[in-house]
């Protein structure tokens, strides 16, 4: 028999060319949408970002429709809310920069839609990431960096398992962006020019500071004392939740010179700021260790190290303390932001990773 695939299907090019490749293939494809949205006003003002507002459903549906394949939405709300915009606010609360697609991509499209699609009798999942998945000659799975830098969406993915590996095709690793377009376009998929989706769905207006005030309500951390690395006042600031280490704009302070976030601390409701150079440093702590392309890192390996999506990477090596790691790097990186994720490469494969701790 033919083996079943379920593709998570957003209502964009990338996931619909997935589902395409695959029937093309000769899989049994069905077509899923996650609901994630938390209610009708929500999904309306998510209307135009492309993944996850009411017209992904109707792209999707009329894309499984041309392709002749089932379709279905499948309600993953409740989890989105704990494991996504619970988390996202709980790390903001805590002084952290949180990445709530990596959350995303572990909880709601593997660990929930995969577990689903196996009780339906599935053999996969698919989705439209632009990675891919390889057997190693030591028998461990590993996301391989896609055909195109421009594109590469490994970072995101460090944190699956060998069992969701083992589940998963992602079938447009193999081509660029332009090469799916042109894909839609000869399969005569309605979506083939459709925008590509913004991080963070469910912000529609950017605005994260004012979402987490909303969402925290009395909880919401309030103004504090900028200060100096010495501790010296040098302003007022509106909450912690409203700045990320690194950042220059928004801050409402004349300080006759370019400064930036350099530290955030929640025990005393302070933003440190500081000068560029102060925000370079060649070492980090990272816990909550996921692996990959092998079941521990080597001391004696040179990887490269990314600290954050749109990172180039950095040669590094790798020391453990305990249950986290000591990351040192051959050069400065900037901007190391707690609560982010340190991905580690072993050339083309993601070997593992973890949490950004300081």
């Amino acid at each position: 028999m033919k083996k079943k695939v379920v593709v998570g299907m957003s209502g964009g090019v990338d996931s619909s060319v997935a589902a395409y490749l695959l029937k093309k293939e000769g899989y049994q494809v069905i077509g899923v949408t996650m609901q994630i949205w938390q209610n009708p006003d929500q999904a309306c003002r998510l209307e135009e970002r492309g993944c996850c507002g009411l017209s992904a459903v109707e792209d999707a549906r009329r894309v499984a429709a041309i392709l002749d394949i089932p379709y279905y939405v499948m309600n993953f709300k409740d989890d989105f809310r704990k494991y996504v915009m619970d988390y996202f606010v709980n790390e903001y609360k805590n002084g952290r920069t949180p990445n709530p697609c990596i959350a995303c991509n572990r909880y709601i499209k593997w660990e929930g839609l995969l577990g689903r699609s196996l009780d339906i009798g599935a053999d996969y999942i698919a989705t439209g990431h632009y990675a891919r998945i390889v057997k190693l000659g030591n028998g461990r799975y590993a996301v391989k960096n896609s055909v195109t830098a421009d594109k590469d969406q490994t970072y995101v993915l460090y944190n699956l398992t060998q069992d969701q590996l083992s589940h998963t095709l992602m079938p447009i690793g193999d081509y660029d962006k332009p090469t799916v377009r042109r894909i839609a376009e000869e399969a005569h998929l309605p979506v083939a020019r459709k925008r590509d989706s913004e991080d963070i769905c469910f912000i529609p207006d950017g605005d994260t500071g004012a979402f987490l005030d909303r969402q925290l309500g009395h909880e919401a951390p309030g103004e504090g004392d900028y200060v100096d690395a010495s501790g010296n006042v040098l302003g007022r600031h509106r909450g912690i939740t409203h700045y990320t280490i690194g950042q220059r704009k928004g801050l409402g302070i004349a300080a006759g010179r370019r400064i930036f976030v350099r530290q955030i601390n929640p025990s005393t409701n302070e933003v440190v700021l500081g000068d560029n150079e102060d925000l370079f440093t060649d070492t980090l702590i990272a816990s909550d260790l996921s692996y990959m392309s092998e079941e521990r890192f080597s001391p004696e390996r040179t990887y490269i190290g990314k600290i954050r999506y749109s990172d180039k990477g950095t040669p590094c090596r790798v020391s453990y303390e305990g249950d986290r790691i000591r990351v040192l790097f051959e050069r400065k990186v900037r901007a190391v932001t707690p609560g982010q994720a340190l991905v580690l490469y072993d050339g083309d494969y993601v070997a593992g990773g973890g949490v950004i701790e300081g």
